[in-house]
């Protein structure tokens, strides 16, 4: 198995969503079924585990997720890499705290809840518009400086985000969606990353299930489910973005792999700096997903999906630019067009 780089730390190829295992996805699973997937995930080749201090079984910030996943890794912590996310909340901001002392309350918390002393890789989990990225960004070196964190990155930015820090703050990766049904990142984030020597990690790689080929039309999701707002879930869009579908079914017949599988060794071979984070619960999916690596495309082969995609409608788009004043939550409806 081949690695890829974030910064200075080497992961492999496909890393592991977390935040399922504590919501967002229907009822929360049996605690050690949960520990018991990610070691399994550990044992199958995945190094690199993704969490936030706001994933919770009471939707935010209790700290499940974080404690859940700083148990199941703790055998060998030494061996992967962990990244965590944080906000900085409108009160954090509206009070005037010491950025300083609000951004290390966070990450002890964090750090707390990990059951360790390092986090590898600490992202802003949206920006705050309210505050001056430039000052978080300082405040995230002295936590490298420190041994708290190993490297730093942002979420849900555009590329000129990107420039307007990189240049004095370099960043080891930014954490957007991406999928083919999401490609906003390739018209100028992956590029910028290309050029900068940063990774794109990739969250909802798989269209929350939509490109894993294990949702119809009938499916329906219930309570804190985040697929009651996918937009490409709609029973409207599914329909429209079913030749697409289609289309990965015959491909995934042609090499013997599943539509998953497809659809994460796409992006693997596109951009050698995408790292994708599927975030299935379930263990036989979660295996599926990381055998992805082993999927490859002859050039022809490739070329022709690649083009065959490109060509493709996608019906429902959410965008990968978000923050906390303008979140998924509050505007994807205003996002359900049609694209290409």
């Amino acid at each position: 198995m081949q690695t890829r780089r974030i910064g200075n730390l080497q992961v492999s190829p496909i890393g592991m969503g977390c935040m399922g295992f504590s919501h967002g996805y229907g009822p929360v699973p049996d605690e050690q079924d949960s520990i018991a997937s990610i070691r399994a995930a550990y044992e199958h080749g995945c190094t690199l585990f993704d969490t936030a201090e706001s994933y919770g079984e009471e939707m935010f910030y209790s700290g499940h997720n974080e404690q859940l996943v700083g148990k199941a890794l703790k055998p060998f912590r030494d061996k992967i890499s962990l990244a965590t996310k944080f906000h900085i909340s409108e009160d954090e901001a509206d009070t005037g705290q010491d950025l300083s002392q609000t951004i290390h309350r966070h990450i002890k918390h964090s750090l707390k809840n990990l059951d360790t002393d390092h986090v590898d890789i600490y992202y802003l989990h949206r920006v705050n518009e309210m505050v001056p990225l430039d000052d978080v960004a300082a405040v995230m070196g002295s936590l490298i400086d420190e041994g708290l964190i190993r490297e730093w990155g942002l979420s849900q930015v555009s590329a000129d985000t990107l420039a307007g820090i990189h240049a004095d703050h370099p960043l080891a990766a930014v954490q957007n969606i991406y999928s083919m049904v999401e490609r906003d990142a390739e018209e100028d984030v992956i590029p910028y990353c290309l050029d900068h020597d940063m990774a794109l990690v990739a969250f909802s790689p798989t269209s929350s299930g939509l490109l894993a080929g294990s949702l119809t039309i009938d499916s329906r999701y219930e309570g804190d489910d985040v697929r009651r707002f996918i937009p490409q879930l709609s029973p409207e869009n599914f329909v429209a973005n079913q030749p697409l579908l289609d289309l990965l079914h015959r491909v995934a017949g042609r090499k013997g792999a599943t539509v998953a599988q497809i659809s994460l060794a796409w992006m693997l071979r596109k951009y050698p700096n995408v790292v994708p984070i599927p975030g299935s619960r379930k263990l036989s999916h979660i295996l599926e997903n990381l055998d992805s690596w082993q999927v490859t495309f002859t050039d022809d082969e490739f070329s022709k999906l690649d083009q065959a995609i490109s060509n493709l409608p996608v019906h429902g788009h959410r965008g990968q630019v978000e923050t906390q004043q303008h979140s998924f939550g509050d505007n994807w409806a205003s996002k359900a067009g049609t694209r290409k």
